[in-house]
C-alpha cells in the first residue's frame, strides 16, 4: 500500500507484522476455497534499484543503497516465512510456495572469469531468496558477500528461527527471457531489455522491446532448479511475450508470434518433464491485456484478449479475442497435449 511505502516500506521491520496480519486475514477468509498460495511475487525484484526503491517508498531519486536492498529483502523473507507458518496452521491441506523472477544467466564466453561472473550473478540476483525459502537458512555465499562488502544486515535470532520453520512447499517462478554476461567489453555495448541484462546473445531473436526469446532456456531453468532443490515441486506462474498487436479492419487480431512463443515454451516444459523434472503446473502471463509493469505501457500487450485502451488513456475498453485465445483454449482442453 502506498501509505506504508511512504513510511519506509520494507526497510521497516513493522512491515513484517503488517504483512503477517494481511496473510492471516486472507488465509482465514479463503481457506476453504484456495488450495495453492504464493507469498511475495518476484521477491528478488526488491533487490533491484527500481523495484526495491519503490517498495521502500523512495520516489525522488534518492540512492537506494546495496545495504538497503538486502535489508528489505531480509524483511520480506521473514514475512514470507511467517505466512508459510500461518498457512500450514490455518490451511493444513493447502500448499504454499515462493515466487521468483527467474532467467538463466549464460556466460558469454568460455573464459573462466565469465563463467564465474554468471555463477555469482545467479547466486546474488536469483538464488539467494529461494535458497532461504526452500532450505530455511542463508547460504554461505550470501553471508560472505555481506561481510566482504561491509553490509550490516540486521537479522535477529528469532528471524533465523522463523526462516527455518517457514520453508515453502513448492517453488514457483516467472520466466520470460535469458541473459548473457561477460567480463569483456562488448563491441556493441549493453543491450536494451529494460533490465540489467548484460550483453546480447547472438544466437537468440528478441521481441519488440529487446527481450530475447529462449524456449530452451526454460528447460534449462527447470533442470537447474530440479538439480538445486531436489524433488521439490516446481510451477511456472508467468510466461509470455509483450508485443505490438494490430486490430484488422474486420476486428480480428492475428498474433502468430504469441502462439509460437508459448507453443515453443510449452514444448520445452514437456521435454523437461520427460527428463524427470517435477513440474506441477503452468500459467501464462497473461490472460488479458493490461498496463505493462515493466514499462508502464498499454501497447506492450501480453494477453489472449485485446483491450481497446491506449497509452494516452483513450479507448472504449471493449474486449475481443485474439487468435491466441482460441489456440490456448485448445491447449487447456487437451491439458497441453495439443499445442500445434
Amino acid at each position: 500500500p502506498l501509505y506504508l511505502a511512504q513510511q519506509g516500506g520494507w526497510l521497516k521491520r513493522e512491515m513484517i507484522d503488517h504483512y503477517e496480519k494481511f496473510a492471516k486475514t486472507v488465509l482465514t477468509r479463503y481457506k476453504d476455497k484456495v488450495k495453492y498460495w504464493l507469498t511475495i511475487n518476484e521477491i528478488n525484484m526488491f533487490m533491484t534499484p527500481f523495484g526495491g526503491a519503490m517498495a521502500a517508498g523512495i520516489f525522488d531519486g534518492t540512492p537506494y543503497t546495496e545495504e538497503m536492498r538486502y535489508q528489505a529483502e531480509h524483511n520480506l523473507l521473514v514475512a514470507s516465512a511467517r505466512a508459510v507458518k500461518l498457512c500450514h496452521a490455518i490451511c493444513p491441506d493447502a500448499k504454499i510456495g515462493c515466487m521468483v523472477a527467474y532467467g538463466p544467466t549464460y556466460p558469454m564466453t568460455a573464459d573462466p572469469e565469465d563463467q564465474l561472473a554468471a555463477l555469482q550473478s545467479m547466486e546474488m540476483g536469483c538464488y539467494l531468496p529461494s535458497d532461504v525459502h526452500v532450505r530455511g537458512y542463508y547460504p554461505g555465499y550470501a553471508l560472505a558477500y555481506y561481510k566482504n562488502h561491509g553490509l550490516n544486515i540486521v537479522m535477529t535470532e528469532e528471524d533465523l528461527q522463523t526462516l527455518k520453520e517457514g520453508k515453502v512447499d513448492f517453488y514457483s517462478f516467472s520466466y520470460y527471457a535469458t541473459h548473457c554476461i561477460t567480463t569483456h567489453k562488448a563491441a556493441d555495448g549493453n543491450d536494451d531489455m529494460g533490465m540489467d541484462a548484460g550483453v546480447r546473445n547472438p544466437y537468440l531473436k528478441a521481441n519488440d522491446w529487446g527481450w530475447q526469446i529462449d524456449p530452451v532456456g526454460l528447460r534449462i531453468a527447470l533442470h537447474n532448479l530440479a538439480d538445486r532443490y531436489g524433488d521439490l515441486p516446481l510451477m511456472v506462474v508467468e510466461n509470455g511475450i509483450g508485443a505490438l498487436d494490430t486490430v484488422e479492419a474486420d476486428g480480428s487480431i492475428h498474433d502468430p508470434y504469441r502462439i509460437d512463443y508459448l507453443r515453443q515454451h510449452i514444448a520445452e516444459m514437456g521435454k523437461a518433464i520427460e527428463e524427470g523434472v517435477n513440474l506441477m503446473g503452468y500459467t501464462p502471463w497473461g490472460c488479458i491485456d493490461l498496463v505493462s509493469a515493466g514499462t508502464g505501457e498499454m501497447r506492450k500487450r501480453y494477453g489472449f484478449i485485446y483491450v481497446d485502451k491506449h497509452d494516452d488513456g483513450t479507448g472504449t475498453m471493449a474486449r475481443s479475442r485474439k487468435d491466441s485465445f482460441y489456440w490456448y483454449q485448445k491447449v487447456c482442453k487437451s491439458n497441453g497435449e495439443d499445442i500445434e
